[in-house]
């Protein structure tokens, strides 16, 4: 594709703004209220993403910037937006993430947050988490991490020594969480899940309404993180900078065991390998089921997967995990796309993928207008993504197997299990009935086109 003559313009994002990942991570604390530092605007647009993906409430503060405070400064809209969230929601937790417009004229959000709770003794004993967000700073994908890491910075300060173990996961769907508490549970392990959304992002339905999930990860166990005997980080490509488990080995000597998301027989292996080796148990018999349930389900469909030529994008750790799920099971992945700066996935994948019959073009820092012209020009027959590709289906008529965030053209979205054995076989299953209705679709044409002459 020729290079464009204009700088940094994306067209149709492969990606969301940094708040937007900061906002999700501190929903999976208990009690806790989400304020953006910055204009109403910013709250809107992260409330209908969350709430169109979740199907859930989600409330989510602002400072209202507008013209005034960008010349004089923020500092007196962010502490009565912190003092209406305490009288409104009474939250234990208040997660204050900054945006574009907080960054630029430089907020001092610390300073602010100490002088709030000089003027109002009554709210010393609340916790705040400032996190330096701004949407130009990077992706959904760094300011999750990067939020997790703030949070045990400002909360992990207990190092009384524990025999639990810290679980910082990735940006899983609820039912992915409830399926990795399942795991974990059936080893018997005490742990600490970070963010723990199983239940605050789909909750069960109830006749009274609550403002804020008393679910989540529990703010006392967060504390006790710093004194865990090890942490297992769920994500290949996170920069030791934003790592909240590379935090915990640097600050705390916390061993230090990395995974990709447990989706596909291979990253799940390495999951339940991984929980062998610190419990010294061996894979439970339900476990065994599972996985001897997923091999046969990979020999059944995998005929027709040879078939596949996928493109696939989203987040970097979600796109990793999707390729060698389809790897391992004959789907030639022709592009690997990311709106996020992730260099280390070609590093990770090349020996994947020199054993594949065609070449693979890695792309990052990317947008859907250049993953449009590849999948034309590659010849991809299956899409593998977010709904924002949506319209690569409705132009050119590729379909579309939805995995990861933001989904808004469908519901269940939060309902959907991706991970373990069960969940990669389900995903596999769309995955290859997607092909066999595609190739059935226009078999007759395809096959006339090419077979038939003329005279």
């Amino acid at each position: 594709m020729k290079n464009r003559n204009f700088v940094n313009l994306n067209v149709n994002p492969c990606k969301c703004c940094m708040p937007m990942g900061a906002s999700i991570a501190f929903k999976g604390i208990e009690s806790t209220m989400v304020l953006l530092h910055g204009s109403q605007g910013c709250s809107t647009y992260i409330r209908r993403h969350m709430a169109g993906h979740y199907n859930e409430p989600i409330d989510i503060a602002s400072s209202s910037l507008n013209e005034k405070e960008t010349i004089h400064g923020g500092a007196e809209n962010l502490k009565k937006g912190l003092k209406n969230t305490l009288r409104l929601y009474n939250p234990k937790m208040i997660g204050i993430s900054t945006t574009c417009l907080a960054e630029t004229i430089g907020e001092d959000l610390q300073r602010i947050i100490t002088e709030f709770k000089e003027e109002e003794p009554l709210y010393r004993d609340r916790v705040f988490v400032p996190v330096s967000t701004p949407g130009y700073g990077g992706t959904n994908y760094e300011g999750f991490y990067f939020t997790l890491r703030k949070i045990l910075e400002t909360i992990a300060v207990d190092t009384t020594p524990t025999d639990s173990i810290n679980i910082i996961a990735g940006n899983l769907t609820p039912a992915d969480i409830r399926k990795i508490k399942e795991i974990l549970n059936l080893f018997d392990i005490r742990y600490t899940i970070l963010p723990d959304v199983s239940k605050t992002l789909d909750a069960p339905f109830t006749t009274d309404y609550q403002k804020l999930s008393s679910e989540g990860t529990k703010i006392k166990d967060i504390e006790k993180m710093a004194g865990a005997s090890i942490t297992i980080e769920m994500g290949m490509l996170i920069s030791e900078d934003l790592s909240p488990g590379k935090y915990l080995e640097e600050t705390y000597g916390i061993p230090l065991y990395r995974c990709p998301l447990p989706i596909g027989l291979k990253n799940t292996d390495d999951f339940i390998e991984i929980l062998e080796k610190i419990t010294g148990k061996e894979m439970p018999e339900k476990l065994k089921e599972d996985r001897g349930r997923m091999l046969d389900g990979m020999i059944d469909s995998h005929k027709h997967n040879a078939e596949g030529r996928a493109a696939i994008f989203g987040e970097p750790d979600t796109v990793y995990a999707v390729t060698k799920l389809c790897l391992e099971n004959g789907i030639q992945p022709l592009l690997i796309s990311t709106g996020t700066k992730a260099t280390k996935l070609k590093r990770l994948l090349e020996l994947d993928l020199k054993k594949q019959d065609e070449g693979c073009m890695i792309l990052d820092d990317t947008d859907l207008e250049t993953i449009r012209h590849y999948v034309k020009e590659l010849g991809a027959n299956i899409l593998i993504g977010t709904s924002e590709g949506k319209f690569i289906t409705e132009r050119d008529g590729v379909p579309l197997v939805r995995i990861g965030f933001p989904i808004h053209d469908r519901v269940g979205a939060q309902r959907r299990t991706y991970t373990a054995y069960e969940g990669s076989m389900q995903f596999l299953d769309e995955i290859t009935n997607t092909l066999i209705e595609e190739k059935y679709s226009h078999y007759r044409e395809n096959m006339y086109e090419k077979y038939y002459q003329k005279g």
